[in-house]
Protein backbone atom coordinates (compact mmCIF):
# COMPACT_ATOMS: atom_id res chain seq x y z
CA UNK A 1 0.00 0.00 0.00
CA UNK A 2 1.22 3.50 -0.77
CA UNK A 3 2.62 5.51 2.15
CA UNK A 4 0.41 7.77 4.23
CA UNK A 5 1.51 11.27 5.20
CA UNK A 6 -0.44 12.68 8.15
CA UNK A 7 0.22 16.40 8.46
CA UNK A 8 -0.28 18.90 11.21
CA UNK A 9 -1.75 22.17 9.89
CA UNK A 10 -0.70 25.31 11.77
CA UNK A 11 3.06 25.81 11.62
CA UNK A 12 3.53 22.84 9.28
CA UNK A 13 1.44 23.39 6.16
CA UNK A 14 0.31 26.97 6.75
CA UNK A 15 1.77 29.99 8.54
CA UNK A 16 -1.32 30.96 10.52
CA UNK A 17 0.42 32.90 13.28
CA UNK A 18 -0.50 36.40 12.00
CA UNK A 19 -4.24 35.70 11.99
CA UNK A 20 -4.13 33.83 15.29
CA UNK A 21 -2.25 36.79 16.73
CA UNK A 22 -4.82 39.31 15.52
CA UNK A 23 -7.67 37.23 16.92
CA UNK A 24 -6.27 36.60 20.38
CA UNK A 25 -5.29 40.26 20.67
CA UNK A 26 -8.87 41.28 19.94
CA UNK A 27 -9.98 39.24 22.96
CA UNK A 28 -7.15 40.47 25.15
CA UNK A 29 -7.79 44.13 24.29
CA UNK A 30 -11.46 43.72 25.07
CA UNK A 31 -10.49 42.38 28.49
CA UNK A 32 -8.08 45.23 29.22
CA UNK A 33 -5.00 43.06 28.74
CA UNK A 34 -1.82 43.83 26.83
CA UNK A 35 -1.46 42.48 23.32
CA UNK A 36 0.58 39.39 22.52
CA UNK A 37 3.53 39.89 20.18
CA UNK A 38 3.67 37.75 17.07
CA UNK A 39 6.81 36.01 18.28
CA UNK A 40 4.92 34.83 21.39
CA UNK A 41 2.41 32.78 19.38
CA UNK A 42 4.55 29.58 19.42
CA UNK A 43 4.28 29.65 23.22
CA UNK A 44 0.48 29.51 23.02
CA UNK A 45 -0.47 27.06 20.27
CA UNK A 46 -0.42 23.28 19.95
CA UNK A 47 -3.12 21.94 22.24
CA UNK A 48 -6.28 23.51 20.88
CA UNK A 49 -7.94 26.91 21.02
CA UNK A 50 -9.03 26.71 24.65
CA UNK A 51 -5.44 26.14 25.74
CA UNK A 52 -4.33 29.01 23.51
CA UNK A 53 -6.79 31.32 25.28
CA UNK A 54 -5.81 30.10 28.74
CA UNK A 55 -2.11 30.58 28.01
CA UNK A 56 -2.63 34.02 26.49
CA UNK A 57 -4.57 35.28 29.50
CA UNK A 58 -2.08 33.78 31.95
CA UNK A 59 0.76 35.38 30.02
CA UNK A 60 -0.85 38.82 30.19
CA UNK A 61 -2.14 38.81 33.75
CA UNK A 62 -4.33 36.78 36.06
CA UNK A 63 -5.61 33.39 34.87
CA UNK A 64 -8.96 33.44 33.14
CA UNK A 65 -11.97 32.34 35.14
CA UNK A 66 -12.59 28.73 34.04
CA UNK A 67 -16.31 29.49 33.90
CA UNK A 68 -15.64 31.92 31.04
CA UNK A 69 -13.55 29.69 28.81
CA UNK A 70 -16.45 28.34 26.75
CA UNK A 71 -17.82 31.79 25.93
CA UNK A 72 -14.33 33.09 25.11
CA UNK A 73 -13.81 30.08 22.89
CA UNK A 74 -16.96 30.91 20.93
CA UNK A 75 -15.91 34.57 20.69
CA UNK A 76 -12.48 33.54 19.41
CA UNK A 77 -13.95 31.27 16.74
CA UNK A 78 -16.37 33.95 15.54
CA UNK A 79 -13.53 36.45 15.17
CA UNK A 80 -11.08 33.97 13.68
CA UNK A 81 -13.39 32.33 11.19
CA UNK A 82 -14.29 35.73 9.75
CA UNK A 83 -10.63 36.46 9.00
CA UNK A 84 -8.80 33.12 9.10
CA UNK A 85 -6.95 33.64 5.84
CA UNK A 86 -6.37 37.38 5.84
CA UNK A 87 -2.66 36.87 6.36
CA UNK A 88 -2.24 33.08 6.56
CA UNK A 89 -0.40 31.44 3.68
CA UNK A 90 1.02 28.00 2.84
CA UNK A 91 4.73 27.75 3.53
CA UNK A 92 7.12 27.76 0.57
CA UNK A 93 7.10 24.47 -1.31
CA UNK A 94 3.83 23.19 0.15
CA UNK A 95 1.72 23.25 -3.02
CA UNK A 96 4.50 21.87 -5.21
CA UNK A 97 5.40 19.09 -2.78
CA UNK A 98 1.82 18.02 -2.15
CA UNK A 99 1.25 17.95 -5.90
CA UNK A 100 4.20 15.60 -6.37
CA UNK A 101 3.10 13.37 -3.50
CA UNK A 102 -0.43 13.19 -4.84
CA UNK A 103 0.87 12.16 -8.27
CA UNK A 104 2.81 9.28 -6.72
CA UNK A 105 -0.38 8.01 -5.09
CA UNK A 106 0.63 8.91 -1.54
CA UNK A 107 -2.30 9.02 0.89
CA UNK A 108 -2.55 12.46 2.47
CA UNK A 109 -4.40 13.59 5.58
CA UNK A 110 -4.48 16.44 8.07
CA UNK A 111 -4.56 15.82 11.82
CA UNK A 112 -4.76 19.07 13.76
CA UNK A 113 -6.08 20.39 17.06
CA UNK A 114 -7.45 23.42 15.22
CA UNK A 115 -11.27 23.33 15.35
CA UNK A 116 -12.72 21.19 12.57
CA UNK A 117 -14.72 23.92 10.84
CA UNK A 118 -11.84 26.40 11.03
CA UNK A 119 -9.42 23.84 9.57
CA UNK A 120 -11.74 22.90 6.72
CA UNK A 121 -12.53 26.51 5.83
CA UNK A 122 -8.86 27.50 5.93
CA UNK A 123 -7.62 24.76 3.62
CA UNK A 124 -10.51 25.34 1.27
CA UNK A 125 -9.76 29.05 1.03
CA UNK A 126 -6.06 28.40 0.46
CA UNK A 127 -6.73 25.73 -2.21
CA UNK A 128 -5.28 22.91 -0.12
CA UNK A 129 -8.47 20.89 0.35
CA UNK A 130 -7.95 19.14 -3.01
CA UNK A 131 -4.96 17.29 -1.55
CA UNK A 132 -6.62 16.01 1.62
CA UNK A 133 -9.55 13.57 1.48
CA UNK A 134 -9.25 13.12 5.24
CA UNK A 135 -9.18 16.02 7.71
CA UNK A 136 -9.40 15.54 11.47
CA UNK A 137 -9.63 18.71 13.55
CA UNK A 138 -10.53 19.61 17.09
CA UNK A 139 -14.08 18.63 17.94
CA UNK A 140 -14.36 15.83 15.37
CA UNK A 141 -13.82 13.54 18.32
CA UNK A 142 -13.95 14.17 22.08
CA UNK A 143 -10.16 13.95 22.32
CA UNK A 144 -7.23 15.81 20.76
CA UNK A 145 -3.65 15.05 19.75
CA UNK A 146 -1.57 13.35 21.06
CA UNK A 147 -4.28 10.71 21.52
CA UNK A 148 -3.27 7.80 19.27
CA UNK A 149 -6.91 6.92 18.59
CA UNK A 150 -7.07 9.90 16.23
CA UNK A 151 -4.15 8.66 14.18
CA UNK A 152 -5.72 5.21 13.99
CA UNK A 153 -9.01 6.67 12.76
CA UNK A 154 -7.20 8.77 10.17
CA UNK A 155 -5.48 5.67 8.85
CA UNK A 156 -8.78 3.79 8.66
CA UNK A 157 -10.29 6.63 6.66
CA UNK A 158 -7.26 6.60 4.35
CA UNK A 159 -7.94 2.99 3.48
CA UNK A 160 -6.34 0.96 6.24
CA UNK A 161 -2.89 0.09 7.52
CA UNK A 162 0.35 0.54 5.65
CA UNK A 163 3.50 2.62 5.90
CA UNK A 164 2.72 5.94 7.56
CA UNK A 165 4.53 8.97 8.91
CA UNK A 166 3.47 11.92 11.06
CA UNK A 167 4.65 15.36 9.94
CA UNK A 168 4.46 18.30 12.31
CA UNK A 169 6.21 21.15 14.05
CA UNK A 170 5.80 20.77 17.82
CA UNK A 171 5.64 18.49 20.85
CA UNK A 172 2.02 17.31 20.44
CA UNK A 173 2.92 16.03 16.97
CA UNK A 174 5.95 14.14 18.24
CA UNK A 175 3.87 12.68 21.07
CA UNK A 176 1.18 11.64 18.59
CA UNK A 177 3.73 9.81 16.47
CA UNK A 178 5.20 8.08 19.49
CA UNK A 179 1.78 7.06 20.82
CA UNK A 180 0.78 5.75 17.38
CA UNK A 181 4.08 3.94 16.84
CA UNK A 182 4.95 5.69 13.58
CA UNK A 183 8.01 7.69 12.46
CA UNK A 184 8.02 11.45 12.99
CA UNK A 185 9.28 14.14 10.59
CA UNK A 186 9.55 17.51 12.30
CA UNK A 187 9.84 20.82 10.48
CA UNK A 188 12.16 23.38 12.04
CA UNK A 189 10.30 26.50 10.88
CA UNK A 190 7.03 26.06 12.80
CA UNK A 191 5.61 26.98 16.20
CA UNK A 192 7.53 24.86 18.66
CA UNK A 193 7.83 26.48 22.09
CA UNK A 194 11.25 24.85 22.53
CA UNK A 195 14.11 24.26 20.07
CA UNK A 196 12.82 21.64 17.60
CA UNK A 197 16.02 19.64 17.77
CA UNK A 198 15.29 18.87 21.45
CA UNK A 199 11.98 17.12 20.76
CA UNK A 200 13.43 13.80 19.66
CA UNK A 201 11.88 13.51 16.20
CA UNK A 202 13.16 10.84 13.84
CA UNK A 203 13.99 13.46 11.21
CA UNK A 204 14.24 17.24 11.30
CA UNK A 205 13.90 19.23 8.08
CA UNK A 206 14.28 22.92 7.35
CA UNK A 207 12.11 23.05 4.22
CA UNK A 208 8.80 21.48 3.32
CA UNK A 209 10.17 20.02 0.10
CA UNK A 210 12.61 17.93 2.15
CA UNK A 211 9.79 15.96 3.76
CA UNK A 212 9.26 13.21 1.14
CA UNK A 213 12.92 12.15 1.08
CA UNK A 214 13.09 12.13 4.89
CA UNK A 215 9.86 10.13 5.16
CA UNK A 216 10.96 7.57 2.60
CA UNK A 217 14.25 7.04 4.43
CA UNK A 218 12.38 6.46 7.68
CA UNK A 219 9.90 4.13 6.05
CA UNK A 220 12.59 2.22 4.15
CA UNK A 221 11.08 3.05 0.78
CA UNK A 222 12.95 3.73 -2.40
CA UNK A 223 12.79 7.38 -3.37
CA UNK A 224 10.70 8.21 -6.40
Amino acid sequence: MTPAYVFDLDGTLVDTAPDLNITINALLTREGRREIALEEIPLLVGNGVKKLIERAFLRTGAPIDPARIDSLYEDFLALYDANHSSHSRPYPGVIETLTRLQKTGARLAILTNKPQVSAEELIDTLDLARFFPVVYGGGKRAFLKPDARLFAEVMTDLGGDGPAVMVGDSLPDVQTARNAGVPMVLVSYGYSAVPPETLGADALVDRFDEIPAAAERLLGLSQR
